[in-house]
């Protein structure tokens, strides 16, 4: 409608512990709006304390979407959550010039902002093959035969997600064509502008925030909240950082000393291909969390709106 005014979707992105979730709640506050979860684990009812889901107290101060909306029982895909957040932006947009997205998983952030290639659907039984080559072999030789089919995508932080090695195996057996080679989503249109926010801290003290993170959810309870949902850790979700080392502790194939070693060490690993990633895309203006004042400035100045 020509009469009508622009809409904003303001990101707020950055790797885990960085204070995603505070930020946007208080713009949220501020700017009168409410709060899309870009955040793959955090749609999962019986995941809280792995994902670091915002707390019920954090949850009233803004309206959250997709935070607990599914059950880890579904199946619930980057190109679902395409689909269902742009719904939902539609009808956002009628109360709302901006709505604020914010979550750690690009992946899922990149599908609502530009769209997902429009890949093949993989060869009948060739997805299963793979399942059960990564079940039973690791991730290890997946991403070796990654390398040798599709280097261009090897040297993304993508490589050290099991799903998106898959689907990129998937994708070359089953067309010829290395995924890295699909650029289809480029004019993808949006019934918005983008307003990409990422926030960063100095490295020594995001990965103090991210083992006293760890801390804090072994406390909680991280290992009962692990074998309440071991009848699905083949689920994408479980096969994480902060699930996937409490089940080989679980499996016997280290020690709890061990365990919580490598949760930290593996935590801080993932914020830095996070890191790694959204600076790879080239369109986000970058904060520390501290800059407050600066970050909605920003967001007033992009959109003209007070």
């Amino acid at each position: 409608m020509p009469n009508s005014p622009q809409k904003y979707l303001v990101t707020v992105a950055g790797p885990t512990a960085v204070g995603k979730t505070a930020l946007s709640i208080r713009l949220a506050q501020d700017l009168g709006t409410e709060i899309i979860s870009a955040d793959s684990r955090q749609f999962f009812r019986e995941l809280s304390i792995g994902t670091a889901k915002p707390t019920p107290e954090e949850l009233m101060q803004a309206k959250h979407h997709f935070v607990n909306s599914h059950s880890i029982s579904e199946a619930y895909s980057a190109g679902d959550f395409e689909r269902d957040a742009l719904a939902l932006l539609e009808v956002l947009f009628k109360e709302h010039d901006m709505v604020i997205m914010t979550g750690g998983s690009g992946f899922y952030v990149k599908a609502v902002l530009e769209g997902l290639d429009d890949l093949p659907a993989p060869l009948p039984g060739l997805r299963e093959s793979l399942m059960q080559k990564l079940n039973d072999n690791g991730l290890s030789p997946l991403q070796e035969e990654v390398r040798r089919v599709d280097p261009d995508f090897a040297a993304t932080p993508e490589l050290a997600n099991p799903q998106r090695v898959v689907r990129a195996l998937e994708v070359f057996y089953t067309s010829g064509t290395p995924i890295s080679q699909f650029k289809l989503n480029s004019a993808r249109n949006r019934p918005f502008l983008p307003i990409n926010i990422a926030l960063d801290r100095d490295r020594a003290e995001l990965y103090q925030r991210i083992d006293q993170r760890m801390d804090i959810m072994l406390q909680e309870g991280l290992v009962e909240e692990a074998k309440s949902v071991i009848a699905y850790r083949e689920h994408h979700a479980l096969k994480t950082v902060g699930y996937r080392e409490v089940y080989s502790y679980l499996d016997g194939e280290y020690d709890e000393k061990e365990m919580v070693r490598l949760l930290k060490q593996n935590s801080r690993r993932y914020a830095k291909r996070q890191l790694t990633w959204f600076r790879h895309q080239g369109n986000f203006e970058w904060f520390h969390p501290k800059e407050y004042d600066r970050i909605l400035e920003y967001v007033r100045q992009q959109t003209g709106l007070q």
